[in-house]
């Protein structure tokens, strides 16, 4: 009989370094577990960091994993720097340079052009990414000095605001209209004008799935007149989770040496903060696991967490007073 501790259920938040992949923050997290004494234990992540980006990646564990897919859909917060006058190949700091511009924006210039990369927009992903090219990665296709070309996507920027206490609102007032066509739009840069220039500035952008920050960093320098890449790219929200939950690597190696892993651990439902509690008794809990239907429910129509005891009995969607199973969690709690 084995002597291990059985499987958790739930999320690790993980604060990721820079320079440490997605990929490699899930086989650190594994480690862990089975060098701190845990049975063989699913592990997902909810949503790819880039190496050179840090911040919030939440990492499921056990039943939590049947949530990851829910985890990618979430929206993103990221804080992140552009540097003015260089832009590279990879659009961040790794790249080579493959165009400069002397022209640096003024920060009045900066504050008025956010608004018009907020709500929905067409955006060209960078030819570094993991997007697949006719069944190959397009990184990898521009590693080999291929020409990629990725179709534009729609995204959704929520807000978009500068991370710095900047206020100028009679230069931005000035400046506003400048960004709103493409062509024939008045020239921010006037030598004469007594404004704030900035060869770097770091923003805060609310963001929908499928959004890359370096192509909005690309596209807000270019509309300056100027071009620019990523130098600071921190992911501070992913869904329900935030920069004060994430633990560090340090704390994440504890456990492999026999930290309670509790005291780091949140709990699956912790994922679901958006969505209604369904209370269940125990007739109604084991219909729901045994994938039945609950009929005349007084609760609205939309998607709910069942609970039996506080416990995650499954995620159910209720349309004119009938309930029927999404996805249910097979817990210790509450499996037969």
């Amino acid at each position: 009989m084995s002597d291990r501790k059985p499987p958790p259920h739930g999320w690790l938040i993980l604060d990721k370094p820079r320079g440490l992949g997605s990929t490699q923050a899930v086989a650190a997290v594994k480690r862990n577990l089975r060098e701190g004494g845990y049975a063989k234990t699913k592990v997902g992540h909810g949503g790819t960091l880039d190496p050179l980006a840090e911040g919030v990646l939440p990492i499921a564990l056990g039943e939590a994993t049947k949530l990851a897919g829910r985890m990618l859909d979430a929206s993103k917060i990221y804080e992140f720097t552009i540097q003015f006058g260089e832009e590279t190949d990879t659009l961040d700091a790794e790249g080579k340079v493959v165009q400069r511009s002397n022209r640096i924006p003024p920060m009045a210039a900066i504050a008025a052009v956010l608004g018009h990369f907020t709500g929905e927009m067409e955006q060209v992903p960078p030819a570094y990414s993991a997007l697949k090219v006719d069944g190959q990665r397009a990184y990898d296709l521009a590693r080999k000095g291929e020409e990629v070309a990725l179709k534009s996507r729609n995204v959704l920027i929520h807000s978009l605001e500068l991370a710095s206490g900047y206020s100028d609102d009679a230069d931005a007032r000035q400046l506003g209209s400048a960004f709103a066509d493409t062509e024939g739009r008045p020239d921010p840069y006037d030598p004469t004008a007594p404004l704030v220039v900035a060869s770097s500035v770091t923003l805060i952008a609310h963001v929908s799935k499928g959004t890359y920050v370096r192509s909005l960093a690309r596209d807000i320098a270019r509309a300056l007149g100027t071009c620019g890449h990523v130098t600071y790219l921190c992911r501070v929200k992913a869904g329900p989770f935030v920069q004060d939950q994430a633990i560090s690597l340090d704390k994440l190696n504890e456990i492999g040496t026999g930290a309670p892993l509790n005291d780091l651990l949140l709990p699956l439902e912790a994922g679901l903060d958006d969505i209604p509690a369904l209370i269940l008794d125990q007739t109604s809990a084991q219909a729901v696991r045994q994938g039945r239907v609950l009929s005349e429910l007084p609760q609205p129509s939309g998607l709910y967490c069942a609970m039996l005891d506080n416990v995650p009995v499954a995620l159910v969607e209720i349309m004119d007073g009938t309930a029927k199973v999404v996805r249910g969690f097979n817990l210790p709690d509450v499996a037969e």
